[in-house]
């Protein structure tokens, strides 16, 4: 049976993510044959691909109070224009600073996948993640929140971060797969509220109608897919891993203290359901 994992976004909430998958390497659990993320999920996924453990935390710990990293002087820089250093995250981190194993990446013989939101179409779509790209422009499409991030041309096509369309992959995963695992960033009692943002998107985004409308409804599509997949959990069809709390821990979190409580409440989570999570992959 081929096994899937699949990875949700959230910014900084991601470490918790980290810890699970630092949690499934430390237990030698067999890498998945099918990876799915959207945005820092996926970003911070190709770590554990790589079998780079703690790599996550040791970059976020490192780099969050550093303005090159992450603050809105970037924003204001013609040459970025996003909240984020786009290529000291994407490019002087990854190459120089705290180097991504690209030779074990190439060398994981699963299928890794990106999901970006189309703007023309408002469609999510599910692309391959280049396995040695120097400068990981899929990473930072699919990390591309809206008003802060710059539109990303993929072949032509406009795209912004895949959880606008589809935020947790796992009908993708499930379509491909028989054992899947999810690993959320938010509890399960967790609903999401209307983007009180809506009136600057509206505005930024007035050349792409479709998106507009995704970007209207997608709290009520995320809840929707939410309880949908809770209900597939029950019936057995996958696995879910899910936060207690966030620990009150943002998007653009800078309190290293906190991320790392974050990541260890992953670590913990996954070893607390170590059994659990052989018997389901082992069917």
């Amino acid at each position: 049976m081929k096994t899937a994992l699949v990875l949700e976004g959230g910014a900084l909430r991601t470490i918790f993510s980290a810890g699970v998958c630092d949690a499934f390497l430390d237990m030698g659990l067999p890498l998945p044959d099918y990876t799915v993320g959207v945005s820092a999920g996926i970003a911070y996924g190709v770590s554990y691909l790589s079998r780079q453990s703690r790599r996550n935390l040791r970059l976020i710990t490192s780099y969050v109070g550093d303005h090159r990293y992450m603050a809105w002087r970037n924003w204001v820089n013609p040459q970025n224009r996003s909240y984020f250093g786009l290529e000291f995250a994407y490019e002087t981190i990854p190459n120089e600073l705290i180097p991504f194993d690209y030779d074990a990446f190439e060398a994981y013989p699963g299928t890794v996948e990106a999901v970006v939101t189309n703007l023309d179409t408002g469609l999510a779509e599910y692309l391959p993640v280049p396995r040695r790209d120097e400068h990981n422009l899929l990473l930072q499409a699919t990390c591309a929140i809206p008003l802060m991030f710059p539109i990303y041309h993929l072949d032509g096509r406009p795209c912004l971060d895949g959880g606008c369309a589809d935020a947790i992959p796992w009908r993708r995963a499930l379509s491909k797969c028989e054992r899947v695992i999810v690993v959320l960033t938010r509890p399960r009692s967790y609903r999401r509220k209307p983007d009180k943002g809506m009136k600057l998107v509206r505005r930024r985004y007035k050349d792409y109608p479709v998106f507009l409308e995704v970007m209207e409804r997608r709290a009520e599509v995320y809840n929707q897919d939410r309880e949908q997949l809770f209900q597939a959990e029950r019936e057995g069809r996958l696995l879910v891993i899910a936060p207690e709390s966030t620990l009150g821990v943002a998007r653009t979190e800078r309190d290293t203290e906190k991320l790392r409580l974050l990541w260890a409440a992953g670590y913990q989570a996954a070893v607390d359901r170590l059994e659990e999570i052989r018997g389901f992959l082992q069917g």
